[in-house]
């Protein structure tokens, strides 16, 4: 075997790895959410908290969110939200953020600012979930893309150095 192809097959393998992980990091995440019967106001308080930190400190946060592809499978991909605006009206909370991904499984790895950031709007909205006795869950999802959807974002993964990259 050629010594390149041997290494554009380990590259894909570590692909198919960090694929894995951050899935089972996904539902492990949701699980949690559930279990702790997290509700829509919380989420809103937390995005609220990541925007006045976004506005003076220029942090952004990891996320974790499902793709939805051509063959109806879903996978979970990774990036960083700059969390930008939190509207509230009524019983609808939008969210306007600016996501730098960084994991896909078509692209792989990426470093911050190799793919163009995207401008988004997440609704942040409590889910009724039927198969577990009428409870809800919290949800956020996209908008703008239908395809992108259960945004998980992590508060306790954070940086500063991405301003440069949000353009």
């Amino acid at each position: 075997m050629a010594s390149s192809q041997l290494m554009s097959e380990y590259r894909q393998w570590l692909t198919f790895q960090r694929q894995e992980q951050i899935s089972r990091e996904h539902q492990g995440i949701v699980q949690r959410l559930e279990d702790a019967r997290a509700s829509a106001n919380q989420v809103v308080q937390a995005y609220r908290s990541m925007a006045e930190k976004a506005s003076v400190e220029g942090a952004c946060y990891r996320t974790i969110f499902l793709r939805q592809r051509d063959d109806n499978h879903a996978l979970s991909c990774e990036g960083w939200l700059f969390v930008r605006r939190v509207l509230s009206e009524g019983n609808s909370t939008r969210v306007r953020v600016t996501l730098l991904e960084t994991f896909t499984l078509e692209d792989g790895i990426m470093a911050p600012g190799d793919k163009p950031a995207r401008k988004l709007t997440l609704e942040i909205f409590d889910q009724l979930n039927m198969d577990k006795g009428m409870r809800t869950n919290v949800r956020v999802d996209c908008l703008d893309t239908p395809q992108d959807y259960h945004f998980i974002t992590l508060l306790d993964a954070v940086r500063g150095d991405l301003r440069p990259h949000l353009k």
